[in-house]
């Protein structure tokens, strides 16, 4: 009586406690999951004409999840050839016969045609929005159902962590004799548990991680709740999208997806039995066992996955072909995947929307960042920064660097990098630094000068207009100022024009003083970024902060007819399906399109024959325009450049604000010109547009006046209507004069 007693009442309490168990499990595994947000970058459109290489086009398949097979027959499917890629893309509403896609290359890069299989398709295909990153609180998710996990990767998780795991009930009986022997007889400090994959889940997800024995039987119970709740495949699905892979900076890297994009730059669909038995090796230890820490380790780990997978789940074979590859992990998988950019825009979703959206609702962000754009970028920040470091071998702090891509046209932020390397500091250095601008503000400083001339009637201040570069002593208030220009070179008589593509300080100060420095501090006011400028003297010459976005943002006056355009990384928040209202971008007009236009053909100069002629050495030969930046004491090295397409600002320097020793045509520049060559590959040649109200005149560059026969540097420069020179150059005489002098000359030397 006393043991059916016993047993009625254990039969109770297992009762009770699997409902109550159940009731945890549901409300944290099973339930209605809590939506996390995405954030997706721009969509592509593949079309004859283009730029793009085999490679790139792969990669940009991998981006939105396409499979790679040996012949695509299904929509979200590619092969490639030598000179050739066949996708079958997927359409949205899905349609009955979809056509096999051929993209056709050129040998040296660049789309050649694109036709359907057949004939009879479309001129274009655009590929979806790619997936940068879904969010939740300090991970990297990207989930995936089980069906689309490829077998081999499944295979390598179950060989190496849960032999029997499609056998057993959730606890494995032959595992839990091996682990109670081992905590019996062996030496071990702690408490081995021999836990299967269901057992990890609820670990991981339910429990805490303390090894004690009341919780060790706890995650054995609630095992077999669980899987008496999912199928095999809905736990391993489970597992797969949140066993914990590693951590790249502040996130864990969450889930098999994530880590095939972490690891390997690769969609999922596509990963190798070698790069399926490396993540699968590293859920033992994520940080002892990281590839991009400890790469041995780690493939003896993916080594001893393989040969457990082999007979059962591979041939000796295909693990022997395995095992000899080498390790190959995407170093920049993460940055290429733009992480400052994702801060910035949930930044943005929270402190715009956060009051707005719903709680639990399915929230997506589509954004303007160009995904290829963003890999040129990452590929000339670690290449320049790496050269700028072999400069500095003796300094024992590492430069950081700042690089913002935008089209001026539209304000759209096309590539984003806020620092060397993410995982090392999180400081978004595009947003947060705060920095002098240097010379980059010289460009202002003429726009506020020519404006005035423009508003006044007035025509003593034009590109050609001839100053006295020398050392110079200005009245800041009841103080001397006595600045310098760099290295204390000093050119004499100088132009306008070319005092800006020499980057003069003298000159630059000069201006603004016949302008006025509350003309130029109001100049700067009305672009509306960055600290506000006092009016003084060494304003001319950016001393005041900014950001390298405030320089993106401000350096848009000159390709919008003097507007400036507020930079947007968010194209659209799609909640539950609905598109929410976005608020409205507001341009502002701060100067004439005839104005910015001058400024923006004398910033030519500085490229073409100026302190950025190096953009032109290392062979970018499109029309561009742009001013390097230095700063006091070389703490801060700028190069501000654009096309009429594309704008690109790149910072390099200490956080400390300790000088760099470098200037920005030395650090900064390379950069800027690395992207930019690969940004417009391909891009045919676009040139400033003339706005009407401009005229060109030949001008002698020695005298700013027109230029006659015997004027050996000529130059035809831009000026506002009714300002050009009327005065023909009396340095360089012409004609009978210049015979007359050459003899008056020759008769003056006889009476010596």
């Amino acid at each position: 009586m006393v043991g059916g007693s016993l047993t009625v009442l254990i039969l109770l309490l297992a009762t009770y406690f699997w409902f109550s168990f159940a009731r945890i499990i549901d409300a944290k595994l099973v339930g209605e999951e809590r939506p996390v947000p995405r954030i997706f970058g721009r969509p592509f459109d593949i079309r004859a004409g283009i730029a793009l290489t085999p490679a790139e086009l792969q990669k940009r398949l991998n981006d939105v999840g396409y499979a790679e097979r040996p012949k695509p027959e299904q929509p979200g499917e590619f092969s490639m050839g030598a000179n050739t890629v066949l996708l079958i893309p997927r359409a949205n509403p899905p349609v009955a016969k979809p056509k096999v896609m051929r993209v056709d290359f050129l040998r040296g890069g660049g789309v050649s045609r694109l036709s359907a299989v057949g004939g009879g398709g479309p001129s274009k295909v655009t590929l979806e929005a790619p997936l940068l990153a879904a969010l939740a609180q300090g991970e990297r998710q990207r989930k995936v159902a089980f069906a689309s996990i490829p077998k081999h990767v499944v295979n390598a998780v179950v060989a190496i962590e849960d032999r029997r795991f499609w056998d057993h009930p959730g606890v494995d009986p032959i595992r839990m004799v091996g682990a109670l022997f081992t905590n019996l007889f062996g030496n071990k400090t702690y408490l081995v548990g021999g836990s299967t994959i269901t057992q990890q889940i609820i670990k991981n997800m339910v429990l805490s991680p303390e090894q004690t024995l009341k919780r060790k039987v706890q995650e054995q119970y609630m095992a077999l709740v669980l899987e008496s709740r999912l199928t095999k495949e809905q736990v391993l699905e489970l597992y797969l999208n949140t066993v914990t892979l590693g951590q790249r900076g502040p996130f864990e890297i969450q889930g098999v997806a994530e880590g095939a994009r972490i690891f390997f730059g690769k969609d999922l669909s596509n990963v190798s039995l070698a790069e399926a038995a490396t993540m699968a090796g590293i859920i033992n230890a994520p940080s002892r066992l990281s590839p991009f820490k400890n790469p041995e380790k780690a493939k003896e780990r993916r080594d001893l996955v393989l040969r457990e997978m082999a007979p059962a789940f591979v041939t000796k074979a295909e693990a022997d072909k395995a095992i000899a590859e080498p390790l190959k992990v995407h170093a920049r998988a993460l940055e290429n995947e733009a992480p400052f950019f994702v801060d910035y825009v949930s930044n943005i979703v929270d402190d715009q929307f956060a009051g707005v959206l719903k709680k639990d609702a399915v929230v997506d962000v589509y954004t303007t960042l160009d995904l290829q754009l963003q890999r040129f970028a990452q590929e000339a920040v670690g290449d320049g920064i790496a050269h700028v470091d072999k400069q500095l071998k003796k300094k024992t702090t590492r430069a950081e660097v700042a690089l913002v891509a935008v089209n001026p046209k539209t304000g759209e932020i096309l590539a984003f990098i806020g620092g060397r390397a993410y995982p090392e500091s999180q400081y978004n250095r595009v947003v947060s630094a705060r920095r002098q601008p240097g010379s980059i503000f010289k460009p202002f400083v003429y726009l506020a000068a020519f404006e005035r001339m423009a508003v006044e009637g007035r025509g003593d201040l034009t590109p050609a207009t001839i100053e006295i570069d020398e050392p110079t002593i200005f009245k800041d208030g009841d103080s001397d100022y006595a600045p310098t220009n760099y290295q204390n070179e000093y050119d004499g008589r100088i132009t306008l024009r070319h005092a800006l593509a020499r980057s003069r300080n003298i000159v630059a100060i000069k201006v603004a003083e016949a302008t006025g420095y509350d003309q130029v501090a109001d100049m700067w006011t009305r672009v509306g970024v960055g600290t506000p400028p006092k009016a003084f003297p060494s304003i001319a010459l950016g001393v005041f902060e900014v950001t390298p976005l405030d320089m993106a943002t401000a350096y848009t006056v000159f390709t919008n007819g003097g507007s400036v355009r507020p930079l947007t990384a968010v194209t659209s928040i799609v909640e539950d399906g609905k598109a929410k209202k976005l608020p409205p971008v507001v341009v502002r007009q701060i100067a004439s399109a005839q104005t910015t236009y001058l400024v923006t053909s004398m910033m030519r100069s500085v490229i073409e024959e100026g302190t950025g002629h190096g953009v032109r050495a290392a062979g970018f030969t499109l029309d561009a325009a742009g001013k390097t930046g230095t700063t006091n004491d070389l703490r801060d090295a700028w190069f501000v450049g654009f096309t009429p397409d594309l704008l690109t600002v790149v910072w390099v320097g200490f956080d400390n604000n300790q000088p760099i020793g470098l200037g920005g045509a030395t650090a900064a520049l390379p950069i800027w010109t690395s992207f930019m060559k690969k940004a417009m590959a391909g891009r045919g040649n676009r040139g400033f547009e003339v706005p009407d109200g401009i005229v060109f005149a030949d001008i002698c560059t020695d005298s700013g006046k027109l230029a006659g026969p015997s004027c050996l540097r000529t130059f035809n420069e831009s000026f506002l209507a009714g300002t050009e020179p009327h005065q023909g150059c009396d340095v360089h005489r012409t004609g009978v004069g210049v015979v007359l002098a050459k003899i008056g000359g020759f008769f003056k030397k006889i009476g010596r």
